[in-house]
C-alpha cells in the first residue's frame, strides 16, 4: 500500500514536471496554440484526421483556392464540378448563338419537327467546344466565326487543365491506412501482468508501405489545475517503427511507473478530456514518396479490460501467411492485472 501510494506521488511529481516544461516549452503544444489548449473543450484531432479548428476573418477571394478544392475533393465533388462547368460554358455560349439570332448559323434545323433552336446551338457549342466539328451547322456571321474562334481556344484550355487535374488527382501520394475504432486498455507483459494501451493499424492498399513511423501524443486538460489548459505528454511505444508494414501492426503503449496513463481510471479521463494524437508516416514504393495519416482517440474511444482477436488465417498447404482485415477493429473482454483500473466500458 504504501509502495503504491509512493508510485502514485511520484508520478503526480513528474506531471507537475512535465507540466511545467509543456509551460515553458512553446513547442510542447503541437502548433494548437494556447488559447485553444485552455479553453476549447472538443477533441482537438478529428477521427478523419481534421482539425476542430476554423479560420475566419479572410475575404471569399482570399481564402479562395479552386486548385487546392479539387485536388483535396471527393471523385464525385469533382467530377460533379467538371460536368456543371461543361454544362454551363456550353449553355453560355449556345446562349450567345441564340441572340445572334437566325442569321449567325449556317444548317440550322427549321423544320417543324426539329430541334428548338437554343438545343441546337448549345449542340454546335459542344461540338465547338469539344473541337469535333461535323459541319452540319456552322458559322456565318464574322461575329460567330470569332466567337467559334474564342470558344474553341477556351475548349483547347479547358481540356488541358481537366487532364491536368485528373493526373495530379492520380498522382497525389497519399496513405489509406485503416485504425482500429477503438483503442484498448489490456493486459501486457508476460502472464498479463502488466497493463497497455494498444490499438491496431493495418494498410488498405495493395501498395506497399516501408520504414512506417509512429508518433503518438497524449493531450489533456490538467486535473490539478482547472482552468490551466492541456498538457501533452509523448507515449512511449514498445516499437515506434517498422521497416516493412505487409500485414497489421498493433501499437502498444506499456502503462508503467513512467506514462502518464499511470493510476488513471476511465472517469478521470473523462473529466480530464483524455485525447490520444496518433501520426504516422511511411514510404509508399509505388508513389516513391512520403505520405502520412493521423487520427486520434478520445476517452468515449477506449475500451477498458480487452485484448484485440487473432488477426491470422491458418497456414495454406503450401505454407503462405495471411490475415484477415475484417477483424481488424474486433476485440474480446480480457481481465486486467488488480493494479489496474479493471472497469470495462464501451460506448454504442
Amino acid at each position: 500500500m504504501l509502495n503504491s501510494k509512493l508510485r502514485r506521488l511520484a508520478t503526480e511529481s513528474e506531471e507537475a514536471t512535465n507540466a511545467t516544461e509543456n509551460a515553458a516549452d512553446p513547442n510542447r503544444d503541437l502548433g494548437f496554440g494556447g488559447v485553444v489548449a485552455r479553453e476549447s473543450r472538443l477533441r482537438l484531432l478529428n477521427r478523419d484526421g481534421t482539425f476542430n479548428v476554423e479560420r475566419e476573418g479572410l475575404s471569399a477571394w482570399q481564402s479562395l483556392s479552386p486548385y487546392n478544392f479539387l485536388l483535396t475533393t471527393t471523385w464525385p465533388k469533382f467530377l460533379a464540378v467538371v460536368v456543371s462547368f461543361y454544362i454551363a460554358i456550353n449553355a453560355f455560349f449556345a446562349a450567345i448563338f441564340w441572340a445572334l439570332g437566325p442569321a449567325a448559323l449556317a444548317g440550322v434545323d427549321t423544320e417543324p419537327h426539329a430541334l428548338p433552336r437554343f438545343l441546337q446551338d448549345f449542340f454546335f457549342s459542344v461540338q465547338t467546344f469539344a473541337t469535333i466539328g461535323y459541319g452540319a451547322i456552322h458559322p456565318r456571321s464574322q461575329f460567330a466565326n470569332w466567337l467559334v474562334a474564342v470558344e474553341a481556344l477556351i475548349g483547347l484550355l479547358g481540356l488541358a487543365l481537366a487532364t491536368g487535374l485528373v493526373f495530379a488527382r492520380f498522382a497525389r501520394p497519399g496513405a489509406c491506412i485503416l485504425m482500429s475504432r477503438e483503442a484498448l486498455i489490456a493486459p501486457y507483459g508476460k502472464g498479463g501482468a502488466e497493463t497497455a494501451l494498444m490499438f491496431r493499424i493495418a494498410n488498405a492498399r495493395t501498395s506497399q508501405l516501408i520504414d512506417v513511423h509512429a508518433t503518438v501524443i497524449l493531450g489533456r486538460f490538467r486535473a490539478d489545475a482547472p482552468g490551466s489548459g492541456r498538457e501533452f505528454f509523448p507515449l512511449k511505444l514498445e516499437r515506434d517503427s517498422v521497416a516493412f508494414f505487409p500485414l497489421a501492426w498493433t501499437l502498444v503503449h506499456p502503462i508503467d511507473e513512467t506514462s502518464p496513463l499511470w493510476g488513471v481510471d476511465i472517469e478521470e479521463m473523462r473529466e480530464t478530456s483524455t485525447e490520444v494524437l496518433v501520426l504516422l508516416t511511411g514510404f509508399d514504393e509505388t508513389f516513391s514518396q512520403n505520405v502520412h495519416t493521423r487520427s486520434s482517440y478520445s476517452a468515449d474511444e477506449m475500451v477498458w479490460g480487452a485484448r484485440f482477436v487473432d488477426l491470422f488465417n491458418p497456414l495454406t498447404q503450401d505454407g503462405r501467411l495471411s490475415i484477415d482485415i475484417s477483424k481488424l477493429h474486433d476485440w474480446k473482454v480480457a481481465e486486467l492485472p488488480t493494479t489496474s483500473t479493471s472497469s470495462l466500458e464501451r460506448l454504442p
